[in-house]
């Protein structure tokens, strides 16, 4: 049976604050097979960052664990699953919420799914109390150098023959 996507990755660490550096770098990499711009790239990076920190903060607490992520390319897109096997989450639309943050001693801003939200084209959060959380997000990368070829051409296309 063929694959639908292009290619994938999949990586395992432990859930330490230092490796979410780590893992927004690794996954960055991967996507550069992709051509993003440079803001594109950021987006990714910012998006993974938040997913991972809230596995690391919310997801185990002060417990340690694996926060597992999952990268796959289609066509002129990235598709990222991170998950992890904590706490969970009782209510995920009030967690969504902007603001709401389950950790209000901590410095946090309870911004983690609004940044994934806006620097994504696609968020979706499943969880299961006790069982744990995953967030699979999508980026379509934007192909515009190829657009401007593609009209540059069509224009030369469209001069009448002399």
């Amino acid at each position: 049976m063929k694959n639908l996507y292009e290619n994938e990755m999949k990586l395992e660490f432990l859930s330490k604050s230092n490796n979410e550096a780590f893992a927004r770098i690794t996954v960055a990499a991967f996507a550069s097979q992709l051509d993003p711009t440079i803001e594109e790239l950021a987006d990714i990076k910012t998006a993974v960052s938040e997913a991972v920190t809230n596995c690391i903060i919310h997801g185990y607490e002060d417990k340690e664990g694996i926060v597992k992520i999952i990268c796959k390319l289609f066509a002129n897109s990235i598709y990222i699953e991170i998950s992890d096997t904590g706490k969970g989450i009782e209510n995920i639309e009030v967690a969504k919420q902007p603001l709401y943050t389950s950790k209000p001693n901590l410095e946090r801003s309870g911004m983690g799914f609004t940044i994934m939200e806006s620097f994504m084209d696609d968020v979706k959060v499943e969880s299961i109390v006790g069982l744990g959380t995953k967030v699979t997000m999508k980026k379509l990368i934007k192909k515009d150098d190829t657009l401007a070829k593609d009209k540059a051409y069509e224009k030369l296309e469209e001069k009448p023959n002399v």
